[in-house]
């Protein structure tokens, strides 16, 4: 028998915009800005993002891990969730 217990991300109705912005190397480095949505769960879910990301720049290692748990809790808070780092993601990563 087989058991189909594949990750399946449902897709919803997103309550929320969520756009968050790197500022550059000098702290704070992001901003968190919305175009719609519940002001409170927008601040409420900012203040968790921020917590996370404050002292983080992209290029940190803890960046990634930190980029995911932010992802997911948009996800439980069901905002939709936009990220714009200021350069092309796409690009692969560059190992010394």
């Amino acid at each position: 028998m087989t058991q189909a217990h594949d990750e399946v991300v449902e897709p919803f109705e997103p309550v929320g915009h969520v756009r968050i912005v790197y500022l550059g190397p000098v702290a704070p480095h992001w901003e968190i800005q919305s175009d719609w949505g519940n002001e409170e769960t927008i601040q409420s879910f900012a203040d968790r993002a921020n917590a996370r990301l404050v002292l983080l720049p992209p290029h940190d290692p803890q960046f990634r891990r930190n980029r995911e748990r932010v992802a997911r809790d948009a996800e439980r808070e069901q905002l939709q969730l936009e990220w714009d780092l200021g350069f092309d993601e796409e690009q692969p990563e560059q190992r010394a």
